[in-house]
């Protein structure tokens, strides 16, 4: 891991421990960087937001490829079903109770949820415009889309809810096998 990997982890971490600490919307983006050492600047190098600390992405690009790469003769609800079982079967088996005490964190914080929303929205938008590329319609492409997004953030708040052992890979996988065979019709 180079410097600014550390120094990116160290912020996130940081931020993490304090919003447990004190609430999301208590603690200031200087408060963080102070904590860690850095400038306020040198945060905003790494996160382009507060709640860009406890959301961050990367996956949508390759959810969109696995998407379009599905047999368009598939109805598009099983597509994208399969580009994301997909998609998560490629992700590294990590330690997830980072991730956890994220989704708790957002729960918890009405500024947080809203990121969840435009997160969702995002994703949606790649999706769409993976299924669109195989001649899906558009309103189909954002119900789909829609649906199955809403499923999985149900999961999420569900699986973060719980003190379980079960890893979220599996259990985002575990809850899109409960849609197998759904989308059949379309």
């Amino acid at each position: 891991m180079d410097r600014s990997e550390k120094t990116r982890v160290r912020l996130q971490a940081i931020a993490i421990e304090l919003f447990e600490e004190r609430g999301f919307d208590e603690v200031t983006v200087e408060e963080i960087a102070r904590q860690a050492g850095v400038s306020h600047m040198t945060f905003y190098r790494h996160f382009s937001t507060k709640e860009s600390v406890v959301f961050d992405d990367p996956f949508d690009p390759m959810i969109g490829e696995l998407i379009a790469g599905q047999d368009e003769n598939i109805p598009a609800f099983e597509r994208v079903r399969r580009g994301i079982v997909q998609a998560l079967s490629l992700l590294e088996e990590n330690d997830d109770s980072e991730m956890r005490r994220r989704i708790r964190l957002a729960k918890e914080s009405p500024a947080l949820r809203a990121r969840i929303l435009e997160n969702n929205y995002r994703t949606e938008g790649v999706i769409v415009a993976a299924l669109q590329l195989n001649g899906t319609s558009p309103l189909e492409a954002r119900v789909v889309a829609g649906a199955i997004l809403g499923a999985m953030t149900s999961a999420l708040i569900e699986w973060a809810g719980r003190d379980g052992p079960e890893n979220l890979r599996g259990y985002l996988a575990e809850a899109l096998g409960l849609l197998d065979g759904v989308g059949a019709s379309s």
